[in-house]
């Protein structure tokens, strides 16, 4: 289960990242290898971001992640990297969807505020994302009980491993 609390750093990028930015093509289309593909995310804006990320850090980003294709490798590219969460002013749809379908979580929020390097405590049950040392606590959307229960059990596939159908009514 994704812990409720996450605290990582924040690796700041601009508006309009699309996905082939995200995971470029030239990796993409010839490898599911989950390690081999983490260590190319965002690689053609920041060729050291991989070798900078720690487990559990952001990516803090303006208007539009994830926009271009609708893939399913951006999102678990970043996942598998060890990106704990990803905060923005806003997604594509299709993005933010599989994302929730990976089990990546994604939090909308004005980020103007949020400098790189600064450390991040998101608390996804109560929909909030404060800065640590800057008395800066920003507002996000609470997810659903049924949303924190996918991304926690890792996304759809591993839900439905776990509980082998919907269980939310039980």
């Amino acid at each position: 289960m994704t812990a409720a609390t996450m605290t990582g750093r924040a690796h700041r990028f601009g508006d309009d990242i699309n996905t082939d930015y995200i995971i470029s093509g030239r990796y993409k289309f010839k490898t599911l290898d989950h390690e081999e593909l983490a260590k190319h995310v965002l690689e053609d804006i920041d060729p050291e971001f991989y070798d900078k990320l720690h487990s559990g850090d952001f990516v803090v980003a303006g208007e539009n992640f994830g926009c271009g294709s609708s893939r399913e490798q951006a999102p678990l590219a970043l996942k598998w990297a060890g990106v704990g969460a990803i905060l923005a002013k806003s997604f594509a749809r299709i993005f933010y969807r599989n994302a929730i379908n990976v089990g990546l979580p994604i939090l909308i929020t004005n980020t103007t505020q949020i400098r790189d390097g600064d450390t991040i405590v998101v608390n996804l049950e109560q929909g909030t994302i404060a800065i640590t040392g800057r008395d800066l606590t920003l507002p996000t959307h609470r997810f659903p009980p049924e949303i924190l229960e996918i991304i926690g059990a890792g996304g759809l596939v591993e839900y439905f491993r776990k509980y082998g159908r919907w269980h939310f009514a039980d």
